[in-house]
């Protein structure tokens, strides 16, 4: 296996590109014969030219390139899977919990089908790991765009005129995402809090001059994903309480709180948004999966009677499109130069490998993930 297709995304949304250039021709390097659909890297500034410098064949589209390619890489799900030939590995961004009927035609179609998304959280898997490269980036975008869309300033100033104040952000999940927001709100002046339902976050929250809110939930942890686990009804119910309090007086909220494989659980409700301020804006990063915020809408505004500005925080590195595209092409590579053989310079599909176990769904024909086996 070494003939790669670089998809050109069919969704208009998407600005993203899976490889770019420099990569392009570091794999060549190593053997892999790569095409690349043309306009596949436009919107994230990679034009085709620098794609046939570093060696890449172009091809008209996705269809034509799928004929004779034993790797298809691209960002989301496609809309078709027909064409992709027989025993193809396809990396994506499938996800195994809702997409549960194109995995089953994957299956049926002979693919060998990998989500990124499953890509074990690991020290040696860290490289090939899209989530924490993205959500690093959303992080990022989440406050520009709070900072842009509030009608104040988020630094301290002493003027002439008088001091303004120095406007305050809430981070609520201190994961790859948070820890970013809290940075970058930093870093712009702000005074930040941020809360987390895994005590042992709290030294890296003040190691980025943030302060930890403190609500005793009981007892807590994290699973062995390094993902928060699943809180009570009752440890929900203080845990809503006391941030409340925060989002009272603060003039950014951003919410981050998703569950592995499940619906996002509801931390701000209309109640809480009515305590808030008018002008006040709330980013809810969790918006695709059920979202952590009353009334919130994918890729769609929405303001409160009371004039709190509620944004869609879903995908946010798509408007950072050079950087996105730059990092998940780390990931793919770092994939793909895992697996490559170094005799045959070909990619070898190991299943004895903790990271090609924990990410590949489909292979001869049906599902053999454990997790998804059965319809799970």
């Amino acid at each position: 296996m070494k003939k790669i297709l670089l998809c050109k995304e069919t969704d208009p949304l998407e600005t993203r590109t899976a490889l770019i250039p420099d990569d392009v021709k570091k794999l060549i390097g190593m053997g892999y014969e790569i095409k690349a659909v043309k306009g596949t890297g436009v919107k994230s500034g990679f034009n085709d030219e620098a794609y046939e410098k570093a060696g890449a064949v172009l091809v008209a589209s996705n269809e034509e390139g799928y004929k004779g390619s034993d790797i298809v890489l691209r960002i989301m799900k496609p809309e078709s899977i027909d064409g992709i030939e027989k025993g193809t590995l396809h990396l994506s961004y499938l996800d195994p919990f809702n997409e549960k009927e194109l995995l089953n035609k994957m299956a049926a179609a002979g693919l060998q089908a990998v989500s990124l998304v499953m890509i074990p959280r690991t020290t040696l898997a860290q490289k090939m790991d899209v989530q924490s490269s993205q959500t690093s980036l959303a992080g990022y975008v989440a406050v520009v765009n709070a900072a842009a869309r509030m009608p104040k300033i988020l630094p301290m100033m002493v003027t002439p005129s008088g001091t303004i104040n120095p406007a305050r952000a809430f981070i609520i999940g201190v994961g790859v995402a948070g820890l970013q927001a809290i940075a970058t709100a930093k870093r712009l002046g702000a005074r930040v809090d941020a809360f987390d339902t895994r005590p042992v976050v709290e030294d890296q929250v003040k190691s980025l001059g943030a302060s930890f809110v403190k609500i005793d939930l009981g007892e807590m942890g994290q699973t062995d994903q390094g993902y928060a686990k699943e809180l009570t009804p009752e440890q929900l119910a203080k845990q809503k309480e006391g941030q409340a309090k925060v989002c009272e007086r603060s003039d950014i909220v951003i919410t981050t709180a998703k569950v592995f494989g499940r619906k996002a659980p509801r931390l701000i409700g209309k109640d809480v948004l009515d305590r808030m301020k008018s002008g006040a804006v709330v980013v809810d990063m969790a918006v695709s999966t059920g979202g952590n915020v009353e009334g919130s809408k994918l890729f769609e505004e929405v303001v409160t009677d009371n004039g709190v500005i509620i944004m869609s925080g879903d995908l946010l590195e798509r408007q950072v499109p050079y950087d996105a595209s730059k990092m998940l092409s780390g990931n793919f590579t770092a994939f793909l130069t895992h697996f490559c053989n170094k005799e045959t310079k070909e990619l070898d599909v190991k299943l004895e490998d903790e990271i090609m176990k924990g990410c590949l769904l489909t292979q001869g024909g049906k599902i053999i993930h454990e997790r998804f086996m059965g319809g799970k």
